[in-house]
Order: structure tokens, then C-alpha cells, then sequence
């Protein structure tokens, strides 16, 4: 399934997190992205990229921005000088959602 195709739909709450056998599923499907489960903690995924220097880091968070707002998903984002590290959860559900997958897909795209 290609990701990058599809669109991140509303999630305002109501419906499950992912199991843990959806999220092994998708986790396959975004190259490098780590899946963090820890007890009492909503599941995610994170990724660190590593950049020249600051200001190419700071291009990219931008490009990021453009992305979550076109997909209305937005992810947290950690700045350490040349290195991003983007973590994604559906905060409305506690946990991952689908649309947490297509945006890790869409931003391996940069």
C-alpha cells in the first residue's frame, strides 16, 4: 500500500487507537520510523533525521508544517541544533491512528 497517496481523514475522537497487530502492520510501511509502546504512555512512532547544520533543519521542520497543515495532522516536533526528531500520535485517541502512517510516509518524502 502506498501511503503517499492517501489523505489523513478528521480524527476528533470516538474511534480505537490501532492494535498492536495494525500498528506491525503499518510499521512496515514507513522506512525507519521506530514504534514506541510504553506502559501507562500512548503508542507512537518517531524518526530522527540528521541535517548539515541548523538552518537546513529548520528547512525541513518547515517543510514538515506545509505537510501537517495540508493533511490537517499534526506531529510533535524536537529541534537539537542539526537533528529533527518528529513523533506521531493521535493525541484525540491516546494512540496511533492511520493518519499517523500516511504522515510519516508523506514526510519521508522530503
Amino acid at each position: 500500500m502506498d501511503l503517499t497517496k492517501r489523505r489523513c481523514v478528521p480524527c476528533e475522537g470516538g474511534v480505537l487507537p490501532l492494535s498492536d497487530e495494525e500498528e506491525e502492520k503499518f510499521i512496515k510501511e514507513v522506512d525507519g520510523w521506530e514504534l514506541i509502546r510504553e506502559e501507562g504512555k500512548p503508542h507512537r512512532i518517531k524518526k530522527r533525521f540528521k541535517f548539515k547544520d541548523f538552518k537546513e533543519a529548520i528547512r525541513f521542520v518547515n517543510k514538515v508544517a506545509e505537510i501537517a497543515e495540508q493533511e490537517g495532522h499534526h506531529p510533535d516536533i524536537h529541534i537539537f541544533y542539526n537533528v529533527v526528531e518528529v513523533e506521531l500520535w493521535t493525541h484525540a485517541i491516546k494512540g496511533l491512528h492511520e493518519n499517523d502512517f500516511i504522515l510519516a510516509a508523506k514526510i519521508d518524502k522530503l
